[in-house]
């Protein structure tokens, strides 16, 4: 399948599932979600694996089991091109639209305090910096799970403690209902923009590790 852009009735879909989570409603509609939604994704994700590789396209179902809310259905559908573990790319569409994101969402212990040791280090922290500066004048919002405080072993008044903070970093980008997500130049929008995060998740393979 080419990609051609998502139809209005995928934001349709997305909009009446936020009103009818249920099981009802997904069983009459799962056809708009399989044409409208799921197809276009995949069609997406598979233009752009030759330049930044294989997609996850993730399942449509919550885990639910430990989660105080039920209802059985994710509200978007996102697809993740994974270039280390829990770091690469990502897209999504929702109600509110299309967005897009890069950077890592999850580190382990080890990963985190390899970060936090870049991060402290007068060359590679400044580095990440500037490229975080970079990315939010392009107009990519910079975010991630944060400690309230300091973390244990760094001073607070750190030159970068806000970097040190950060458990995960992500940039994120919303295009909303711009026209372009309804036709098959989003393919390339979507490219400019990931290659623009590049230097962000360079950095992140250099040094988580």
């Amino acid at each position: 399948m080419v990609f051609e852009g998502f139809p209005e009735a995928a934001l349709d879909f997305y909009d009446d599932l936020e009103i009818d989570n249920s099981k009802v409603f997904w069983e009459a509609h799962k056809d708009t979600y399989r044409d409208a939604v799921a197809a276009p994704m995949t069609a997406l994700t598979a233009a752009l694996a030759d330049e930044f590789g294989e997609d996850k396209v993730f399942r449509p179902y919550r885990d639910v089991r430990f989660a105080k809310d039920k209802t059985p259905y994710k509200t978007h559908q996102g697809a993740f091109i994974a270039v280390a573990p829990a770091t690469g790319y990502y897209v999504e569409i929702s109600a509110p639209g299309v967005r897009v994101a890069a950077g890592f969402y999850h580190a382990e212990a080890d990963t985190l305090a390899a970060v936090r040791q870049a991060v402290d280090n007068d060359l590679f922290g400044p580095e990440l910096e500037k490229t975080l500066a970079t990315l939010a004048k392009a107009g990519w919002e910079v975010g991630g799970d944060q400690l309230k405080t300091a973390p244990r072993g760094w001073p607070k008044d750190h030159p970068r403690i806000g970097l040190l903070r950060h458990k995960s970093i992500t940039v994120t980008k919303d295009y909303g209902f711009d026209p372009i997500i309804h036709t098959a130049a989003l393919v390339d929008r979507v490219r400019k923009d990931w290659r623009q995060t590049r230097p962000l998740v360079d950095w992140i393979l250099t040094h988580a590790a």
